[in-house]
């Protein structure tokens, strides 16, 4: 869906809302600490500490996010730790969680419907809710915001809010504008401008190189841009169009182009959104007339639940990857189980099979008044003939469903499949996955010797008797055992993957060693010597080969 399919409404009445969630991160990680946030600001008596969120990188942690503590003392999104340290060594950090951040920001996409028909995304921090004819419902637009407002406080998220006729001009007063900011309808073509003019350019939503670039032109303001694009009136405002547009001709995207922005901001060409379809996942549940207290009744209404929520799964077209089974005490305490399977089911006995071994020991109390069964993970499952795998399924017999006994005996992690990795270091060259999940599509790196097939959980040091720091390995020492060197082979030299590894990641020579008892060894030694990324070299042992 996009702005721009909606026939049934004029352009000039499309009113849109966006909502900016401005401390998203900060918001939710001070809802996550709850009651120790309480206590620590009770005990500081002054506010949350100075406290950064940070990803690691290669050259260290980078900011991603600060309260407002830490924003005073001069801690800035993007800037190094180190550097921010530099400022107030006392900064307290915290690892921040962008899959999170988007998982919350989508779940509230969904809620903020109701202050329209539909909303959509506007990553990493920002909503966009259709409102067209919807202000009278809440008295005016004014109104609408302040309620919006109050929402969001009662979920301890700050947000600042604007309603406009584009999503590019709501974004633009939502982040850039008084607070509060509304567009009236009436505002058409240079009063429209006008009212944007004193905007920064960075309203238009570009990227950093593009903003730097106008910077560097002089364009700072939307009323600037705006002027060399309606037209040229001299000379030099018609030079600086042509140079403008021969800037950025051939770029398509529209946040590297700063006339398709300005375009869109205006309304003179549509601005495609995806709009947030909350999806229904199948539920069924069971109010009982009389609470239940032996497990044969328990195992009868688990049945009849499977069989019911095989027929949701089958109306929809779905199989449940994940499933929860609640069960509501008639204390008030809920029970809950959880069923991850291999592969998409909708067969009732293989549910109620692995079900009735996840319910074991459950304590029912004074009874069991309700059981609820909800698929919450679903995915399409195309109806199909019978035939061998299907039957073998029936009878507990296949593949995945071999896969799920024994996930459900033995762990969520026991029953794994290893699958390579494009990387050469050998710890990265191979990870785990669950047994049927598909293995990625990617060009492993092919290897100069054989390696071992199985390494050790982590390398182990050991001391090495060499004739020179870059010579052969004559004799070591492992786990308080001396080794003589018989025969050697190598060395293979893996290189850091300085994308992902610190500046003074060294270098590793692997050795392929035999002992003097015929024991076969894979040691390597960690940087040579003068590299300038430490003293001297070490050794570990890596392998036991074969």
């Amino acid at each position: 869906m996009s702005l721009s399919n909606l026939p049934s409404i004029p352009r000039k009445d499309r009113r849109i809302l966006a909502i900016w969630c401005a401390q998203l991160s900060v918001d939710r990680w001070q809802l996550s600490r709850g009651a120790e946030a309480e206590e620590g600001r009770a005990n500081e008596g002054e506010g949350e500490p100075p406290t950064a969120l940070i990803t690691e990188t290669a050259h260290g942690p980078r900011i991603d996010a600060v309260n407002d503590s830490g924003a005073r003392v001069g801690a800035r999104v993007g800037m190094m730790l180190a550097d921010a340290r530099a400022l107030y060594p006392n900064l307290k950090t915290a690892p921040s969680d962008p899959a999170g951040d988007l998982a919350c920001l989508e779940k509230l996409a969904v809620w903020a419907q109701r202050w329209g028909p539909w909303s959509a995304l506007d990553p990493p921090d920002g909503l966009l809710v259709d409102v067209t004819a919807v202000a009278h419902l809440f008295g005016s637009e004014g109104r609408l915001i302040a309620d919006v407002e109050r929402a969001f406080a009662k979920r301890h998220l700050r947000v600042r809010a604007a309603i406009a006729p584009t999503a590019g001009a709501a974004w633009a007063m939502a982040h850039y504008g008084p607070r509060g900011s509304i567009i009236n309808p009436s505002h058409s073509g240079e009063d429209f401008i006008r009212h944007l003019a004193d905007l920064p350019a960075a309203a238009l939503r570009l990227d950093q190189d593009v903003l730097t670039v106008l910077r560097r032109l002089g364009l700072q303001r939307l009323g600037d841009l705006a002027d060399i694009a309606r037209g040229a009136t001299s000379r030099s405002e018609a030079a600086a169009r042509d140079a403008l547009r021969r800037r950025f001709r051939g770029r398509k995207s529209p946040a590297a182009n700063p006339l398709i922005r300005l375009d869109q901001l205006l309304g003179r060409v549509p601005e495609p959104l995806l709009p947030v379809v909350p999806e229904q996942m199948p539920l069924v549940q069971r109010r009982l007339m009389e609470p239940l207290r032996h497990r044969s009744l328990l195992d009868q209404v688990l049945e009849d639940l499977a069989q019911d929520m095989a027929r949701e799964l089958e109306a929809q077209g779905k199989g449940a990857r994940r499933l929860e089974l609640g069960m509501w005490r008639v204390d008030g305490e809920v029970i809950v189980r959880r069923l991850e399977l291999a592969a998409a089911t909708r067969d009732p006995q293989h549910i109620t099979r692995l079900f009735g071994e996840k319910l074991e020991g459950i304590e029912a109390g004074f009874g069991i008044e309700t059981v609820r069964l909800r698929a919450s993970w679903a995915e399409p499952l195309a109806a199909s003939q019978a035939d061998v795998e299907e039957a073998a399924a029936r009878h507990g017999t296949s593949l995945s469903a071999c896969v799920d006994r024994l996930t459900v005996r033995l762990g969520p992690n026991a029953v794994r499949r290893p699958v390579p990795r494009a990387s050469h270091l050998p710890e990265r060259a191979q990870s785990w996955q669950p047994a049927l999940a598909p293995v990625p599509a990617l060009r492993t790196p092919s290897f100069s010797r054989k390696r071992p097939l199985k390494l050790l959980d982590r390398p182990e040091a050991i001391s090495v008797l060499y004739a020179s720091p870059d010579g052969y390995p004559q004799r070591f020492r492992w786990r308080g055992q001396v080794h003589e060197v018989a025969r050697v082979e190598g060395p293979e030299r893996i290189a850091p993957e300085w994308w992902r590894e610190r500046s003074t990641t060294r270098l590793r020579d692997y050795y392929a060693i035999e002992d003097a008892h015929g024991a076969r060894y894979w040691i390597y030694r960690s940087g040579i010597l003068g590299d300038g990324r430490g003293g001297t070299p070490h050794w570990y042992l890596h392998a036991i080969a074969t």
